[in-house]
């Protein structure tokens, strides 16, 4: 039995609201108790115990929608425009990646994430069995959607993969989720899509994909079908079951009554920015909508920073909406924790019986000081320096300042030589185009 306290401690709830003076006990992952801290009390006994008078407690924070093992392109594709980015960018030169690169460059975005205060993330990549690996060697959270190309062919060989993972997974380790994920309506047109839709129904998983990135998509999906790309992902029953939406940025107004009520997006500002997607429909929409927020790819966003996620998203509807009293605080944090309800793992609040990933913040820093109130603290300032601990079920993956989770001089000198080995190969033949 392993038996954790966290003493004196200030913490945030998934509400934003703030309890101070408070000993938390977590025992083998699962918070246990919670009660007043007393100076001079006689304290809890503990295999560790953290003093936090000076800290803030919160939940984990949650990445929606990544594309862990593009961590490895980081930088890789600037200043293009989105089908540039794609097509004579990035897919050539994932045509050539090797095992090595998704394991490395999953690992790396782990690391990364975890230094952030990201305890639990949704992946959507192939190599999927690299992935695994490097979730259970780091102790991370990941609900992982292998991608399913449905004009790549061979898709019901591939269905059958997917299809043994989730069955594997699914309830053997409550860190781990697997889904289905189609790549997004126009790279698994009908019949794929269905097909696809219905084998996840019968294995009692959900789905991920891509739908509306760009209002170029939401066209041609109208000139080839007549349909918006949410109608399409409507049909193929794609909102029946727990489906995560990457982006669906240029959801029009009409498509909201094809959403289900377990529809989450993933939103992911920073990289609609860099490519200049625009504003779309999830800014007019955001009141009927499930959202929380994503990091997308490293090639895309150059980090995994879910907290700047968040701010550039307020800050983007507060400029196009002309008004700076709405996308309050309370509202970010809110959508925040939200992620851990679109995930379905037994996280995201400080409550007994819950699974304790949680993060030590410390805000007594020069960046975040001195602290008005604790969340603007944390949504408009702070950065990895401030998670001073990371927790996943009760084990630290970040202590002290420290990453525990990964040796970060043997990884980044292994992603050194990948990184060379991958330039010599150069870029290959993309199996799909944007």
């Amino acid at each position: 039995m392993i038996h954790t306290l966290l003493w004196n401690a200030n913490y945030i709830d998934a509400e934003g609201q703030l309890q101070n003076h408070k000993n938390i006990e977590i025992t083998d992952g699962v918070i246990t108790a919670i009660s007043d801290y007393v100076d001079g009390m006689i304290l809890p006994e503990a295999n560790e115990a953290i003093e936090c008078k000076d800290f803030v407690v919160t939940p984990g924070l949650v990445n929606m929608h990544a594309h862990a093992a593009m961590n490895i392109f980081k930088g890789i594709a600037e200043d293009a425009s989105a089908e540039e980015w794609f097509n004579d960018l990035i897919w050539p030169y994932e045509s050539k990646m090797t095992d090595e690169d998704v394991y490395l460059g999953t690992k790396l975005a782990i690391a990364e994430m975890v230094s952030h205060g990201v305890t639990s993330f949704a992946d959507h990549y192939f190599g999927e069995k690299q992935v695994l690996k490097a979730v259970h060697e780091t102790g991370i959270r990941a609900d992982i959607a292998p991608t399913i190309f449905g004009l790549a062919g061979n898709v019901t060989e591939r269905l059958t993969e997917v299809a043994d993972l989730v069955d594997k997974y699914n309830g053997l380790d409550s860190r781990v989720h697997v889904r289905f994920g189609p790549h997004s309506p126009y790279t698994c047109p009908e019949p794929y899509l269905t097909e696809i839709v219905n084998t996840a129904k019968a294995h009692k998983a959900g789905i991920h994909l891509h739908i509306s990135e760009t209002e170029e998509q939401v066209r041609q999906s109208m000139a080839a079908h007549g349909k918006t790309p949410f109608q399409v992902s409507y049909e193929a029953g794609c909102f029946d079951i727990n489906c995560l939406v990457a982006h669906g940025l240029w959801v029009e107004d009409e498509d909201l009554k094809y959403l289900g009520k377990d529809t989450w997006f993933g939103f992911c500002g920073k990289t609609y920015m860099k490519l200049a997607m625009g504003n779309g429909g999830i800014y007019r929409n955001r009141e009927k909508l499930n959202f929380s927020f994503g990091t997308d790819g490293g090639a895309s966003s150059n980090t995994l920073d879910i907290l700047e996620q968040a701010r550039t998203f307020a800050l983007i509807g507060k400029y196009i909406g002309n008004d700076p009293t709405t996308y309050e605080i309370s509202y970010i944090w809110k959508h925040l924790m939200d992620g851990h309800r679109a995930l379905g793992f037994n996280t995201g609040k400080v409550e007994v019986g819950v699974e304790a990933d949680l993060v030590i913040w410390d805000l007594k820093r020069v960046n975040t000081f001195p602290v008005y109130n604790p969340l603007t603290a944390l949504l408009y300032s702070a950065d990895a320096s401030n998670a001073r601990y990371t927790m996943v079920k009760g084990n630290f993956l970040k202590y002290d300042g420290k990453l525990t989770c990964v040796n970060e001089a043997e990884l980044l000198a292994d992603v050194q030589a990948a990184h060379a080995k991958l330039l010599a190969r150069g870029k290959g033949k993309a199996i799909v185009f944007y």
